[in-house]
């Protein structure tokens, strides 16, 4: 008989959790954790690595696929109105083999959003899975009841059971989300954020980019067209027969949440995909590209590099970080990325001989983990682009501008369920009906964390953010730079973040962005009021 989470929780946490844990204590309940509680140090990554049942293909085989970019239904004064089906669909992931993946129109990744600063966009999607979903524009500044709060799901066409809901609101197999995205040109993206299970769900495909753009942007004469690239980072798993492999402890996605106890820290997949391609190609020209570069992985984090390095100058030139454009490039050999971040790069080709393979390496993985894909140089033609000194007007915050300052440890431990031991944020699991901090609408405020355990990149909704110290050199780290809505911090990090909450009232969540820590109540509550 399968549990719903309300037993789930009922049984587990009926005589209550621990409500802070001091700096520096363990709390995981005998202190032992549990096969899987600790760092697969060999990857890099919290988790555990889920081995595929069938022969992978040899990297380098298959043409890098771009999502296409979805066009309007119809177009009003001032919005752009969009409709997506989300479904379930066979693919050719692996060459001859087919894999079923739940898709926004039923592909995967799903087709790219742009949208223009200023403008409404307006997207009804229609669930056709057999579960709820929940559609979450990750980096978008939207109101609450559109941001995709965890319980505010769409029940599937095919019906669902109220006691399912968890006292949120439940569309009837469709909801209409609106974006009014006053915000600057970005790189955003968007995927499923149901309460317990975002992470089989965007697993088995339910993620997709959303591109914001204006003019400013448009004006620095960076890399386009098809030299504007996006490039969705995953790793997957899968079973002798094609599917995707996930150690969900209930397959349905309809009782309890979770994953098998091995991977309680995380899934590591063993196949790398690139736009839902392993390990692919793309043939390039010898001039600039710009990758718009997305870690949707489960629990995986990549430090890129190039093999070989370009001859005289630098691998990467950063352009934008997870809200948008930089103040100025920052130049980098190699880049560390965790699940959620975005890194705007532009990588110029013209340093390379014609006929050259560039492989994008990840150095902190293993056997086909260590490689992601590969560019080949086809051929010299012209190239206006550039990358100037200057590219956007973004007003650092500072610690004077703090109005209140909050302590958050993110760690395992505080609180136990059906025998496993949770992910918690000082010390509390989540609960939609508990609201953790009340932010005034329009004020930043300094929030310090720090991390036990294992790695977690921490995401908070709306707001935007600045780093204003990492570790102990009191200064930012060297892929902080920039708006972010994610911060990544090693096992036993610290931060300072400073943090604007702007735009809208209402309640939003923060989180970490292992998505197995997620389901697994790594998540908070905070009301802009």
């Amino acid at each position: 008989m399968e549990m719903s989470r309300k037993d789930f929780l009922r049984l587990g946490l009926a005589g209550g959790v621990a409500l802070f844990v001091p700096a520096g204590a363990v709390a995981c309940g005998s202190g032992v954790l549990p096969s899987g509680g600790g760092n697969n140090s060999a990857q890099g990554s919290a988790g555990t690595v889920l081995r595929s049942g069938l022969e992978l293909p040899k990297p380098f085989q298959v043409p890098l696929p771009i999502p296409p970019v979805l066009k309007p239904v119809r177009r009003t004064g001032d919005a752009d109105h969009y409709e997506i089906t989300q479904r379930v669909a066979k693919a050719e992931i692996l060459p001859g083999v087919t894999t079923e993946v739940w898709g926004y129109d039923g592909i995967f990744p799903g087709p790219t959003v742009e949208s223009r600063r200023g403008r409404r966009t307006v997207v009804r999607h229609r669930n056709e899975l057999g579960v709820p979903t929940v559609v979450h524009l990750h980096g978008g500044r939207t109101p609450a009841e559109h941001d995709g709060y965890p319980t505010d799901m769409i029940a599937p066409v095919s019906g669902w059971d109220d006691d399912h809901a968890h006292g949120g609101a439940l569309a009837r197999g469709a909801k209409t989300y609106e974006y009014p995205l006053d915000q600057p040109a970005a790189t955003l993206w968007y995927h499923d954020h149901r309460m317990d299970f975002t992470g089989p769900a965007v697993y088995r495909g339910l993620a997709g980019f959303h591109l914001v753009r204006d003019d400013e942007e448009e004006a620095l004469d960076l890399p386009a067209g098809e030299r504007d690239v996006p490039l969705m980072i995953t790793d997957r798993s899968f079973t002798e027969d094609g599917a995707f492999h996930y150690p969900s402890r209930t397959p349905s996605l309809r009782g309890q949440p979770g994953v098998e106890d091995d991977y309680m820290s995380g899934v590591l997949g063993d196949c790398v995909l690139v736009n839902g391609a392993p390990w692919p190609v793309l043939e390039v020209t010898a001039t600039r590209y710009r990758f718009r570069l997305l870690n949707a992985s489960n629990a995986r984090r990549y430090r890129l590099a190039l093999d070989p390095p370009p001859p005289g100058g630098t691998s990467f030139v950063q352009i934008g970080s997870d809200l948008g454009l930089l103040a100025r490039p920052v130049r980098h050999e190699r880049i560390d990325i965790a699940q959620a971040e975005r890194f705007d790069v532009v990588v110029d080709f013209s340093r390379y001989r014609v006929g050259e393979q560039v492989t994008l390496v990840n150095e902190l993985g293993d056997d086909g983990t260590a490689q992601v894909m590969r560019f080949v140089v086809t051929r010299r033609a012209a190239d206006d682009s550039r990358v100037p000194d200057r590219l956007a007007d973004v007003r650092p915050l500072t610690r004077s501008d703090a109005t209140v300052t909050r302590e958050l440890t993110f760690q395992r431990g505080g609180a136990e369920a059906h025998g496993m031991t949770l992910w918690t944020v000082n010390g509390k699991p989540f609960d939609p009906n508990r609201v953790d901090a009340r932010p005034a609408l329009g004020s930043v405020e300094l929030w310090k964390i720090r991390t036990l355990n294992v790695e977690h990149p921490i995401h908070v909704h709306l707001a935007e953010g600045q780093v204003l110290s990492k570790g102990q050199n009191g200064r930012p780290g060297p892929y902080d730079a920039g708006r972010k809505d994610t911060v990544n911090l090693d096992n036993g990090g610290q931060a300072e973040i400073l943090l604007r909450f702007d735009g809208y009232r209402g309640k939003y969540v923060f989180h970490c962005h292992n998505l197995e820590h997620e389901d697994m109540m790594m998540m908070s509550n905070f009301e802009v009021v």
